[in-house]
């Protein structure tokens, strides 16, 4: 019996290549898919046993090419992560670029449910799987990056809605909802002023940011078999941001120095 297969788009860098990796250590065959060219060859070759996929996930016809190929010469997915997204930065529904709101929607939200549709065919045919879309503690709380914000709390439910009509082919489906996640785009934003990190720790219970292999680690919990009766729920991976967020914003004062 070969190894188990690991799909995961965005896999470049980020989370994705995090995931990638953590995949790879727990002795899986991992397929990556990007745009990323350069990076994606890199991680795959620094892998025992992976191959890179270019792929625009919001294309529909190029996830179907790319699923086939993959099954061809890898097999079927026992576990498919969505990692594959593009993150804002703040701006208002009435002044906010439609254009560029629209390529949100196509690679967040079109690019998890192509994804899906694309490889859990074969995967529910198996009998087998998990699936891990990545959402966003923007699912549970306003914020002001409306693609992004709403597309994420669509994403939440595209998750409770496939973890019914999946589980009964043996596939769960599951999501992880990061906060703010120190990747080397985040680091360089705080070293030069794009981000106030101070600001950012200031709506936090935890003292520090999860780094990317954090998120790796509950996706990949979320598609062992530890995790054999999940399915259908969100977990946040946020250093405490949906319980601190409005604890530490009350305009009655908080009882103590935190």
């Amino acid at each position: 019996m070969g190894k188990k297969l690991a799909v995961v788009t965005g896999g470049a860098s980020g989370i994705g290549e995090a995931t990638a990796r953590r995949f790879a250590q727990d002795g899986f065959a991992v397929a990556i898919i990007d745009l990323n060219d350069a990076n994606g060859e890199a991680v795959a070759k620094s892998l025992p046993d992976a191959r890179y996929y270019r792929c625009d996930v919001a294309e529909l016809a190029a996830q179907e090419a790319v699923a086939r190929r993959i099954e061809s010469e890898m097999g079927v997915a026992h576990a498919l992560v969505t990692c594959a997204g593009i993150i804002p930065n703040t701006e208002s529904i009435m002044d906010m670029d439609l254009a560029a709101h629209q390529r949100m929607w196509d690679v967040n939200y079109n690019g998890t449910l192509y994804t899906i549709r694309t490889f859990a065919r074969a995967m529910a045919q198996a009998g087998r799987g998990a699936i891990v879309t990545i959402g966003s503690i923007n699912s549970r709380v306003p914020l002001p990056i409306p693609a992004y914000n709403m597309g994420k709390a669509v994403i939440e439910r595209l998750t409770q809605l496939l973890s019914v009509e999946l589980g009964r082919q043996g596939v769960r489906v599951n999501s992880v909802a990061p906060t703010y996640v120190m990747t080397p785009p985040l680091r360089a934003k705080v070293q030069s002023g794009q981000r106030d990190l101070a600001k950012i720790m200031s709506v936090h219970a935890l003292d520090k940011l999860p780094e990317p292999s954090d998120i790796a680690n509950a996706i990949a919990f979320l598609c062992s078999d530890q995790a054999a009766m999940i399915t259908g729920v969100l977990l946040p991976v946020d250093a405490g941001f949906l319980s601190a967020v409005s604890y530490r914003t009350y305009a009655g004062g908080v009882p103590w120095e935190l």
